[in-house]
C-alpha cells in the first residue's frame, strides 16, 4: 500500500505541474478574443466586442494589451448603459469605449506598473497609478494580469473605463 501511495505522490508532482503547463500555454495558442470567450467572464466584452465590429482587430497579429472589464464590471455600469452602447446606432461610441482599453504592443504587469500613463488605440490615453501595490487604471483596479494570447497580452480590470 505504501508502494502505491508513493507512485500516485511522484505521479502528482510530475503530471500536475504538466498539466499546468500545458494549459498555461495552451492559452498562448488562442488569441485574445479566443481567450476571453473561453475564460467565462467576459461574456459581455466578448459581445460588445462583436457589435462593435472589432473581432477582426483583435484576432489580427497585434500584438495588444487589452485592460478586459469582466462582467461583473460591465454590470456596475447605470442601468440601460449596455444596451444603449449594443444599439447599431451607437456603434461609433462602443468603439471608441472599447478601443479606449486597448495599447499598442505587449505590455506586461511589471511594465504598466512603472508607467503613469498609456496611450490608447482610440487616440487618448488613461491614467495609471500604483495605490499600495495595487495598480489602477483610471478608476478600474487591475485585478489579474499577464494573461498571454497569441497577439498579446490581457490584464483584468473590475469596471469599464470610459474616455473622455
Amino acid at each position: 500500500m505504501k508502494a502505491i501511495n508513493t507512485i500516485v505522490v511522484v505521479l502528482s508532482v510530475l503530471l500536475v505541474p504538466g498539466a499546468l503547463w500545458a494549459d498555461h500555454h495552451g492559452a498562448a495558442k488562442m488569441d485574445i478574443v479566443d481567450t476571453a470567450a473561453s475564460a467565462g467572464s467576459f461574456n459581455t466584452l466578448v459581445a460588445a466586442v462583436k457589435a462593435a465590429d472589432l473581432v477582426d482587430t483583435l484576432k489580427g497579429a497585434g500584438p495588444y494589451t487589452v485592460f478586459a472589464p469582466t462582467d461583473e464590471a460591465f454590470a456596475k455600469l447605470p442601468a440601460g448603459t449596455l444596451d444603449d452602447l449594443l444599439k447599431p446606432e451607437n456603434k461609433a461610441r462602443l468603439q471608441a469605449i472599447l478601443t479606449y482599453h486597448v495599447v499598442a504592443g505587449k505590455v506586461m504587469a511589471a511594465d504598466a506598473a512603472k508607467l503613469t500613463e498609456a496611450k490608447t488605440v482610440n487616440g487618448q490615453s488613461f491614467k495609471i497609478r500604483n495605490e499600495g501595490g495595487t495598480v489602477m487604471v483610471d478608476n478600474a483596479k487591475v485585478v489579474k494580469t499577464d494573461i498571454q494570447t497569441s497577439n498579446g497580452v490581457i490584464h483584468v480590470i473590475d469596471q469599464v473605463i470610459l474616455p473622455k
